[in-house]
C-alpha cells in the first residue's frame, strides 16, 4: 500500500543533488522520449486513419457499392432489374451505365481513359461526383449533344477547358469502304471534376449514356446497374440477398471484390507502423531503467538510513515505483496532449512546412490525395497511452527491486 511517506520521498527523489544534476537531466530526457514516442504514434496513426477514411469516401463516392450486370453481354431488361433491386429496403438508389475503355486526344496529346455513360438525373442517387465538380456540371450532359465531363488532371494534360473539343477513340474498329478505321467521335467538354483521387482525376471521363452507347455500340441495353446501399460495410451480404431476389439471370457484385485488398493492406500497414513506432517508447523506457538505476546508486546512503529508521523494503520499492511511474505518467500525458493537438491541426501545420521548404509532401498522381488528412480515434489514443504507461511502469520494476534490496550496513560502510 502506497502511503503519503513513500509518495513524498518519491517526489523528492525526482530532483537529484546539486553534485549529480546529470541524473535529473536523464530523467527529463526519459520523460521527453516517452512524450515524443506517444506524440509520433498518435500523429502517424491519425494520419493513416485519415488516409483510409478519405480514400474510402472518395473511392466509394465514385465507385458503386454494388453492381448488377448480365452474363456475357449487355443488360437488356435493366429497368425491371432496377425496380426489383430498389424493392430491397437497403438499396437507396440505382442507375444504369455504359462503360468502356477509350483514348482521348486533343492538341496532339493522347490519354487512355475509362469512359462511363450515365443518366445525369439518376447518377446523383448512386455517386457523389456532383460534389466534386469544379467547372460545369452533369446537367450539361444531354443525349445527342456529345458532351463529356473529365477529371482535372486529365484536363490539364490534354489542355482542356469548358468548351474545348476532344476526340474519343473506341478500341473496336469500324469497317468502311476505305477499310478498317478506328471508331471515333468529337466531344465538347461540358464539365471538369476534381475528386482528389489521382486514378479518377487523371483517367476517368463521363458522358451521356446514349452517347456512350453509340461510341461503344451498345445500342440495345446497358453495361449494368450501379447501386447505392445504406450500409457499405454490409455490401457482401446485401449483394447476396439482391442476387437471390433477382435470380440466376443476373450477376451481382459488390465493392469488396475490387477494393477490399487495398483497405486490408492499409490496416496491415497501420498495425506495422504501430509496432515500429512503439519502439520509440521502448527506447525511452530502457532509458528510464538507466535513470532509476543511477538514482538508486546515488540514494543508497539515504536508503540505508531510512531502513535503519524502520522503513521496510516494500516501502523502498514503492518509492522508486512512484518515481518511475510519475516520469511515465507525465511523459505519456504530455505526449498524448501534444499528439492530439498536432494531429488535429495538421491541415494548418503541413501547408506551413510545405511553404517553408518549398516542396509539396503529397502528389495526387502518386498518393491519390493532395492534402494530409487526419482522423483522431479515441480507441487508438487510449491504446497508445495504455501501452506507453505500462511500458514505463514495467521499466521501473528492476531499479525499484534493486533499491529495495539495499543492505544498510554495506551501504554505510564507506560513508
Amino acid at each position: 500500500m502506497i502511503r503519503p511517506l513513500e509518495l513524498a520521498i518519491g517526489l523528492r527523489y525526482l530532483r537529484a543533488k546539486q553534485r549529480i544534476r546529470f541524473v535529473s537531466f536523464i530523467s527529463l530526457i526519459s520523460m521527453l522520449g516517452i512524450a515524443l514516442g506517444v506524440t509520433a504514434l498518435i500523429t502517424v496513426l491519425s494520419v493513416m486513419n485519415g488516409f483510409e477514411r478519405e480514400l474510402r469516401s472518395r473511392i466509394l463516392g465514385m465507385a458503386s457499392h454494388a453492381t448488377i450486370a448480365g452474363f456475357g453481354g449487355p443488360l437488356h431488361d435493366w429497368r425491371e432489374a432496377a425496380d426489383r433491386a430498389l424493392a430491397h429496403p437497403s438499396v437507396l438508389g440505382a442507375a444504369p451505365y455504359v462503360e468502356g475503355q477509350a483514348m482521348l486526344t486533343a492538341g496532339g496529346a493522347v490519354r487512355g481513359v475509362l469512359v462511363r455513360g450515365i443518366e445525369p438525373d439518376a447518377e446523383h442517387d448512386v455517386s457523389d461526383i456532383s460534389q466534386y465538380m469544379v467547372k460545369g456540371g452533369l446537367d450539361e450532359l444531354e443525349a445527342g449533344a456529345f458532351r463529356i465531363v473529365v477529371g482535372s488532371s486529365l484536363a490539364a494534360r490534354l489542355g482542356l477547358d469548358l468548351g474545348s473539343r476532344v476526340t474519343a477513340i473506341a478500341p473496336e474498329p469500324t469497317t468502311s469502304p476505305a477499310g478498317v478505321v478506328p471508331r471515333h467521335r468529337r466531344f465538347e467538354v461540358a464539365g471538369i471534376f476534381e475528386a482528389g483521387h489521382g486514378q479518377y482525376d487523371s483517367s476517368f471521363a463521363l458522358m451521356h449514356i446514349e452517347d456512350a452507347g453509340r461510341l461503344f455500340r451498345v445500342r440495345d441495353g446497358v453495361s449494368g446497374l450501379r447501386l447505392r446501399l445504406d450500409d457499405l460495410f454490409a455490401a457482401p451480404r446485401l449483394a447476396h440477398e439482391i442476387a437471390t431476389d433477382l435470380g440466376e439471370r443476373y450477376w451481382v457484385t459488390d465493392w469488396t471484390r475490387y477494393h477490399a485488398q487495398f483497405f486490408r493492406a492499409l490496416r496491415i500497414e497501420k498495425t506495422a507502423m504501430f509496432v515500429i513506432l512503439t519502439l520509440i517508447v521502448a527506447v525511452a523506457a530502457f532509458n528510464l531503467v538507466s535513470t532509476l538505476v543511477m538514482v538508486v546508486n546515488e540514494k543508497r546512503p539515504e536508503i540505508a538510513i531510512l531502513r535503519t529508521l524502520g522503513l521496510t523494503p516494500a516501502s523502498v520499492l514503492a518509492i522508486f515505483l512512484i518515481q518511475g511511474t510519475l516520469i511515465g505518467l507525465v511523459g505519456t500525458g504530455f505526449g498524448a496532449a501534444a499528439g492530439v493537438a498536432l494531429a488535429g491541426n495538421l491541415e494548418a501545420v503541413v501547408p506551413a512546412i510545405e511553404r517553408l521548404i518549398g516542396q509539396k509532401f503529397l502528389s495526387p498522381e502518386i498518393y491519390y490525395l493532395a492534402d494530409v488528412p487526419a482522423d483522431i480515434r479515441g480507441s487508438d489514443v487510449v491504446a497508445i497511452v495504455v501501452v506507453a504507461f505500462v511500458m514505463s511502469v514495467v521499466a521501473t520494476i528492476y531499479p525499484a527491486w534493486r533499491g529495495a534490496n539495499t543492505q544498510p550496513a554495506e551501504a554505510l560502510r564507506h560513508e
